[in-house]
């Protein structure tokens, strides 16, 4: 059964996996990442992936920073979470993490090649379509909440709610 993008059971849904972002921010940028394969492979975005068994979501979230660009997070604070339905009945919840410092050097891996950008000029036609409604939020530390409907690449439906 197709899932209909404005009638999605938020209340009683749940996701197939549960993943992490996690963006450094330092001296007005932002440490972005081209992925180089899995989920969004070709798009700019921040390191993350998905949880393992046993693991919380702050231990995913800097274990993934370690291995997509050899670097310790440091100053890691929630900043969000996101909810993603997708029409062919994946789904996933990720929680969003910001980091206001690092230990080590960005350095390109098989799965990313880091990018410093500067924070105004984030590459949002180059991200997932829902980066830029609730990106803005965690640079300005608003916590947010934010629901997706994708049809592949394609955004269909959003619901972002923004705190302060």
């Amino acid at each position: 059964m197709p899932i209909v993008p404005d009638k999605v059971d938020w209340t009683n849904w749940v996701p197939k996996d549960k993943a992490t972002l996690l963006f450094v921010i330092e001296h007005g940028q932002i440490l972005l990442i081209e992925k180089k394969r899995g989920l969004g492979a070709g798009k700019i975005n921040g390191p993350g992936g998905r949880v393992d068994p046993g693991e919380s979501y702050e231990q995913c979230a800097i274990r993934e920073v370690q291995e997509e660009l050899c670097i310790t997070a440091t100053g890691v604070e929630l900043a969000g979470e996101l909810y993603f339905q997708f029409v062919d009945g994946y789904s996933i919840y990720a929680k969003v993490f910001k980091a206001s410092g690092f230990q080590g050097t960005p350095t390109e891996t098989p799965e990313a090649k880091p990018c410093w950008t500067p924070l105004e000029a984030i590459p949002y036609d180059k991200m997932w379509q829902d980066d830029v409604y609730w990106l803005p939020a965690m640079i300005q530390g608003r916590p947010f909440v934010g629901k997706f409907v994708f049809d592949g690449d394609e955004m269909l439906w959003r619901d972002v709610r923004i705190e302060g």
